[in-house]
């Protein structure tokens, strides 16, 4: 194993100014602040944070078990070459290791994140990538195989003995690597390519880390708390554009040099107290820039136009200095500062003896929090097709984030979730992800104001497709949902949770405010805390039919006067050809390969249960939710089982049109052409795969 891998000594925190400014306090921990301490410990140990010893030493056993795989690698190589014996023997690679587990924060189950450092004649492209990934793809032990040499740091990812291991590689500038070597050294990066680089960082930014912290047991139980708080609360995750493992770690060390003599329970109240105020993009950063000789470029806004573009600027502190969270967009840090808020109040909270730990880990309730969401279903034939094709789409759900955010001029704001989750009843391999939607808060809507996104997610969807190991069977849709018709699968209990009556409703008026309870009998979550105009029928003048809202048709002049704030025009693209108002009495449509399913609620409303003249196209009640096709081939769907259903037949796809039965109106002419122009208000409009609703 690398040399990077010995524990560093805890150096007296007095004796030294750490980071780039004086502290904010000096002040060491009361009486009270070591039994928070302790609670806090005592918390994270019964939350199974730890791993266990047996764990513990089957992970330094699979090291071991890998450092002796790539030495024999590069030495059979190196015999290929035809280099001298004395050479074959001297030939070496070294693992080292770096993130979580080289910082010593991981938990059970978690990967480790791993480089192997090899000779200036042992390549990535070929050498690694092919030679190695054989070698692996032999071994019993080994499970999982999956390379990305395209990623922006290449990487193969695999399990050995069922521990998950990210391997990168580096070679560098010497025919000989010694066993010995000094990552941290900068002779290590002469000669090499930025991939390279990149690869190197990781463990040079996490040696600096550990040097930079005054405190190395306080920073880890810090860090241990926050990444969970992170995990809990949804902001875990650096592919989907919030923080991930480096970014957390960053952060908290620097709060560590804020408060050098804090322990890990007043180190997480500053954490908040810290980052609710921090004036972004104000960079963080651990240690002054370098600048070197090499040349490699640094993270500098005032040379590099590129780096004034990032939000939530988190730097590096090993040469060459990088902005490590740069997919950081501006609905991503947005969600970030709202969830600090929330905990440093719970923090107060807890100083005050008015809250315990336990408050603070309170998971994040995603799906009560907005009122519409995008739904991203992901299909393959089976489990390995699905691994590698989730993968890839994950990788670029930021880009659907930015690219709405961009084509929305930043007024339709994105919140992604890191979460994953599978629909059980489906038989062909499938998981999804969800995106929450809200028009930007404290700008006031424009009359007709729509946001179409159908071009959004067409662009999204065919750069998805470029996938270099595409499948048939790997199938991508994006769907839209409203909050009440989430599926039942992402619930932890199986099922949603029952909102409040209005008995409860009225009992809250008697306690708290109209801000509050609005939220409370809307079924969102109270940590927002935003008005509505509507907060007032949840004390029970809510009729017990729920009404359908009108969308904003271009052809309306008047936007409607109730719960305004919430009914601009959304157009969304989407897959999804038959709707369904309700989860209760579910009607399966069968179709190729019992993939297809669609689902149309019951309701006691005579009225929505009709049938338009010249229509060809299902409309649900209020931009209501089904199951997904899983198959890309469109079903034509007998519209009279439908009849008696809450449903509202509209034009749209000419695939299912009754060629028999229904003729073509004037009303429905244009939907045929794929316009969306002159649709009636509260329909579904436009060609196949294109929809709308009221947000």
């Amino acid at each position: 194993m690398g040399s990077s891998d010995q524990e560093f000594s805890t150096p007296p925190p007095a004796s030294r100014q750490f980071g780039i400014t004086k502290p904010i306090s000096t002040a060491g921990p009361t009486e009270t602040d070591l039994k928070r301490t302790i609670e806090l410990e005592e918390f994270l140990v019964d939350a199974g944070l730890h791993e266990i010893s047996e764990e513990a030493t089957k992970r330094e056993e699979v090291l071991g078990e890998i450092d002796k795989i790539v030495k024999s690698w590069v030495k059979q190589l190196t015999r290929q070459r035809g280099y001298s014996d004395q050479m074959v023997e001297e030939a070496n690679a070294v693992i080292f290791t770096f993130g979580s587990y080289r910082l010593g924060v991981h938990g059970p189950g978690a990967d480790i994140d791993t480089l192997c450092v090899g000779p200036s004649y042992v390549n990535r492209e070929e050498d690694f990538f092919i030679i190695l990934h054989d070698i692996l793809a032999e071994k019993e032990e080994v499970s999982e195989l999956q390379p990305v040499p395209d990623a922006h740091v290449p990487v193969m990812k695999f399990k050995f003995h069922g521990i998950s291991i990210d391997l990168l590689y580096a070679s560098i500038s010497r025919l000989v690597v010694p066993q010995d070597l000094d990552i941290s050294h900068g002779s290590v990066l002469y000669d090499v390519d930025e991939a390279t680089v990149r690869s190197l960082n990781g463990c040079r930014v996490a040696d600096q880390i550990l040097r930079l912290v005054p405190n190395i047991e306080n920073f880890r139980t810090a860090l241990r708390c926050l990444k969970f708080w992170a995990k809990r609360r949804g902001v875990y995750s650096n592919v989907t554009g919030f923080l991930g493992g480096v970014n957390w770690a960053l952060l908290v060390a620097r709060v560590c040099q804020l408060y050098p003599n804090a322990v890990p329970s007043m180190l997480v109240s500053r954490f908040f107290r810290v980052y609710t105020q921090w004036r972004w993009p104000n960079p963080v950063m651990l240690c002054a820039i370098e600048e070197d000789e090499l040349g490699f470029p640094v993270w500098d806004p005032r040379k590099n136009p590129r780096d004034r573009t990032h939000h939530m600027p988190i730097i590096t502190p090993a040469y060459p200095c990088m902005n490590s969270s740069y997919n950081v967009s501006t609905s991503t840090l947005r969600v970030m500062m709202e969830q600090f808020q929330i905990g440093n109040k719970i923090c107060e909270d807890i100083e005050l003896n008015k809250a315990g730990w336990g408050a603070l880990f309170e998971p994040y309730l995603f799906f009560e929090t907005y009122k519409n969401y995008l739904q991203v279903d992901i299909v393959a034939v089976d489990a390995e097709d699905l691994r590698l094709w989730k993968g890839w789409v994950e990788s670029r759900l930021r880009q659907l984030t930015l690219k709405i955010e961009r084509d929305t001029y930043g007024m339709l704001q994105c919140h992604p979730y890191p979460n994953e989750y599978e629909d059980p009843s489906k038989q062909c391999s499938h998981c999804a992800f969800f995106m929450g939607l809200q028009r930007k808060q404290g700008v006031k809507i424009q009359e007709g104001q729509q946001f179409d996104i159908r071009g959004t997610v067409d662009e999204f969807r065919h750069e998805v497709n470029m996938y270099m190991f595409w499948k048939p069977g790997m199938e991508l849709y994006v769907s839209h949902v409203r909050r009440k018709q989430i599926p039942s699968y992402v619930f932890p209990e199986g099922y949603k949770r029952p909102r409040p009556s209005r008995v409860i409703c009225q009992q809250l008026v008697d306690k708290t405010s109209g801000e509050d309870i609005g939220e409370e009998c809307e079924g969102g979550s109270s940590e927002r805390r935003l008005k509505r105009k509507g907060d007032a029928d949840c004390s029970g003048a809510r009729p017990n039919k729920p009404e359908k809202r009108a969308s904003i048709s271009p052809t309306h002049e008047k936007l409607p006067t109730t719960d305004q704030q919430d009914h601009e025009e959304v157009i969304f693209n989407d897959s999804v050809d038959v709707r369904a108002n309700s989860l209760k009495d579910l009607m399966a449509v069968k179709g190729i390969e019992d993939c297809v399913e669609a689902s149309c609620g019951n309701d006691k409303d005579d009225n929505a249960r009709k049938l338009a003249n010249g229509s060809s196209f299902l409309e649900c009640g209020e931009a209501s939710a089904g199951d997904l096709f899983c198959n890309s081939e469109m079903i034509k769907v007998d519209l009279e089982q439908f009849a008696g259903s809450n449903c509202t037949i509209v034009g749209g796809s000419q695939e299912l049109v009754d060629d028999d039965k229904q003729g073509t109106s004037p009303e429905t002419e244009h939907l045929k052409n794929g316009s969306a122009q002159n649709a009636k208000p509260g329909t579904w409009s436009g060609p196949r795969s294109s929809w709308k609703c009221d947000c």
